[in-house]
């Protein structure tokens, strides 16, 4: 009998003792995000809040991209309802006009591609109400650091790739050793098959190509990608 007990003190002990490191370790391991942009339709923006995508995008003041859209196209598309997802306004080196204007859109977020520091960005907080997404450019291995002249002003970095309206890929493990207080996003060729690498590197991939058909956003793609960022979320 007592045999019996002691045998079950030790399997509760090893079933206690796994809770709490899974307990404890999930305090350190973040899920992963996901951003979607170049959104530029109510059926794209509306499955992406129905999937509880982290955060939408759209393409305002930049007409090379075959993924802007019209103010007045994103005045509607930013009045559905977001639910737990987030609104992000992509401008590239805004005007103060343009900041204004934007302001009026309800996003949640401003993600500027531009030449910045801390107090400008800090100053676009304050006047406008936007959290900030500051976007580094990434052609060679020390773009990684200008991050340093950007973090105190910024709610999220990301690191993209040289171009605008093209995917390009870069080695996203430059950014592995840095260590931020706020969220560090990624973009440049993000496909499905580079996920599983970006544990640990990204807190939030920020994709658009990779989920187009003809340069188009091809829903089943939207779909089949969020759920392998929540399955690799879940897995580690």
């Amino acid at each position: 009998m007592e045999q019996h007990l002691l045998l079950w003190e030790e399997v509760l002990l090893k079933v206690i003792l796994e809770i709490t490191l899974k307990s404890l370790y999930g305090l350190y391991i973040k899920k992963m995000k996901i951003k979607v942009c170049g959104l530029s339709n109510s059926i794209e923006v509306e499955i992406c809040v129905s999937l509880d995508v982290n955060y939408c995008g759209f393409i305002l003041n930049y007409p090379k991209s075959h993924r802007y859209i019209s103010f007045e196209l994103a005045r509607t598309l930013t009045k559905i309802d977001k639910k737990v997802s987030k609104y992000v306004g992509v401008l590239v080196s805004p005007t103060q006009e343009e900041l204004k204007k934007f302001s009026e859109l309800d996003l949640d977020y401003f993600q500027l591609y531009g030449d910045y520091s801390n107090e400008t960005l800090i100053k676009i907080k304050q006047i406008y109400k936007k959290s900030i997404i500051s976007s580094l450019q990434v052609k060679k291995k020390s773009d990684v650091e200008k991050y340093k002249n950007i973090e105190i002003g910024s709610d999220i970095v990301l690191w993209d790739s040289s171009g605008y309206e093209e995917s390009v890929s870069w080695n996203y493990n430059w950014i592995r050793p840095i260590s931020l207080k706020v969220p560090k996003m990624v973009a440049g060729n993000i496909t499905i098959d580079k996920l599983n690498d970006l544990v640990g590197i990204a807190d939030i991939v920020d994709v658009s190509g990779a989920l187009e058909t003809n340069k188009v956003k091809d829903i089943n793609k939207i779909k089949k990608f969020t759920a392998e960022i929540k399955k690799i979320s879940h897995e580690n």
